[in-house]
């Protein structure tokens, strides 16, 4: 009977830390009807929805819960209630995806970014796409990290007169773990089976130096050759954590 009654009370703890009035709106005004009953997509928390008039397609099999915006997969507990949702641009999702709380989410009009499967942004991240930013599969990022594929301001060189490019694509590799305050700038290229230190920034290819890298510092530089998170032993721990 304890058990019975935990298991219930865990379950409605959860379903009462879904935002439905969210969740509901943004499935059936984004996914085809039979997409949109299936609710892949959950908010959690206060979320301000500033647009959502851009394409947004799951490229993977549809199932309930699949990609959670302020899902609670880390250890602080509390929204601070500053989440906001601004997409005009193409988002794609290549399978499960995990968004922490209070993020910030811009995806520009004719912009495009694509989550691998089971890639992450954790809690206070900001992502802003002008041009192009691609997360592979396990692409996992800390909290307070940014990526930003442009400088906002037009740069000249007033010796030259060049004019230098505003925005530059940026791709994450497939199981890359980055921790807490990176900054990931225009770009960025990284290998598979990168990691990058806490509090770094990244503004160019690191894909000359080859996979199972270290990368830290401002800017970032190669600390360390053949190392790399034990993807092979967390996989199927992280999956069936995270799995709604």
């Amino acid at each position: 009977m304890y058990n019975k009654l935990r298991f219930w009370y865990h379950r409605f703890k959860f379903y009462y830390s879904i935002n439905w009035t969210k969740t509901l709106y943004f499935n059936l005004k984004k996914f085809p009807f039979n997409i949109a009953i299936k609710l892949p997509v959950f908010f959690y928390g206060k979320v301000k929805f500033t647009s959502i008039t851009g394409k947004i397609k799951i490229d993977a099999p549809i199932r309930k819960g699949m990609i959670g915006f302020g899902q609670s997969y880390e250890m602080n507990t509390i929204h601070k209630g500053i989440a906001e949702v601004n997409i005009a641009g193409t988002l794609i999702f290549k399978g499960q995806v995990q968004f922490g709380k209070d993020y910030f989410v811009y995806i520009k009009a004719n912009a495009f970014c694509e989550f691998g499967h089971m890639s992450s942004l954790a809690s206070s991240v900001k992502l802003i796409c002008t041009n192009q930013i691609i997360l592979g599969n396990y692409a996992r990022f800390g909290s307070e990290c940014q990526l930003i594929d442009t400088n906002f301001h037009q740069m000249i060189n007033t010796k030259s007169g060049e004019i230098y490019e505003m925005t530059s694509p940026i791709q994450i590799g497939n199981y890359n773990f980055i921790s807490n305050r990176v900054s990931i700038m225009k770009g960025t290229k990284t290998p598979d089976y990168c990691t990058i230190a806490s509090n770094s920034l990244c503004t160019k290819d690191f894909n000359s130096w080859g996979n199972n890298i270290l990368i830290g510092g401002v800017p970032a530089k190669l600390l360390r050759n053949n190392i790399s998170r034990d993807w092979e032993g967390e996989c199927k721990e992280l999956d069936a954590y995270l799995t709604i």
